[in-house]
């Protein structure tokens, strides 16, 4: 069975400053979504972005993926590769999935970005998927368990009449991208693993 890496204090600050980088990164191009930028232009300014900082793009040569961010519209769930021929448009949900590697640690997150203004179908949808994902957080705490995370999420989501996508999972993350233990968005409260100090894994928002 596979083991979960438990990281230092001095560890988890790395990854916290690998973390910072995701999430300036992140922040900048949720401010460059627009009507008429392409997913290209996007992947670009995080590859400057990147570089500015000291850090290496995680996705890019990744099992062959050709890019440093996964861009993907509306209904593409994940690992969108970025097109000079995909431009946003109004009332899209741009989905921006980035990592890097920093100093020897990953730092990988993703969020979902309305593109000008969104139909309330679509705004409902990403309040319920942000909301789910403090749940989540909230359960992330030791002496719960891997399913109170995944259970915190399905249960929030399907009482507002929304599905999990059980295909991809969260995971564990740190010297590696990928680390175990997988981490699911439907699971069975006091199920599984017992959380521990020291645990880290990567979340998406949507």
């Amino acid at each position: 069975m596979s083991q979960v890496a438990i990281k230092s204090r001095d560890e988890i600050a790395l990854m916290r400053q690998a973390g910072r980088i995701v999430s300036d990164v992140l922040d900048a191009l949720e401010k460059a979504v627009a009507p008429g930028i392409t997913t290209w232009d996007l992947d670009a300014l995080a590859e400057r972005l990147t570089a500015e900082r000291g850090a290496r793009p995680a996705f890019k040569g990744y099992l062959g993926f050709p890019c440093v961010l996964c861009a993907s519209i509306n209904d593409e769930v994940v690992h969108g590769i970025p097109s000079k021929r995909r431009k946003l448009a109004e009332g899209d949900l741009m989905k921006l999935d980035f990592g890097v590697s920093y100093r020897g640690w990953f730092g990988d997150a993703a969020r979902t970005v309305a593109v000008g203004k969104v139909s309330a179908e679509a705004r409902s949808l990403l309040d319920t998927t942000r909301e789910s994902l403090h749940k989540a957080i909230q359960a992330m705490k030791p002496g719960n368990r891997l399913g109170d995370i995944g259970h915190a999420v399905q249960r929030h989501v399907e009482a507002r009449g929304y599905s999990v996508v059980r295909d991809f999972t969260g995971h564990g993350i740190g010297r590696k991208l990928h680390e175990f233990p997988h981490v699911p968005n439907h699971g069975q409260a006091g199920a599984g693993m017992k959380l521990r100090r020291g645990w880290s894994s990567r979340w998406s928002r949507w």
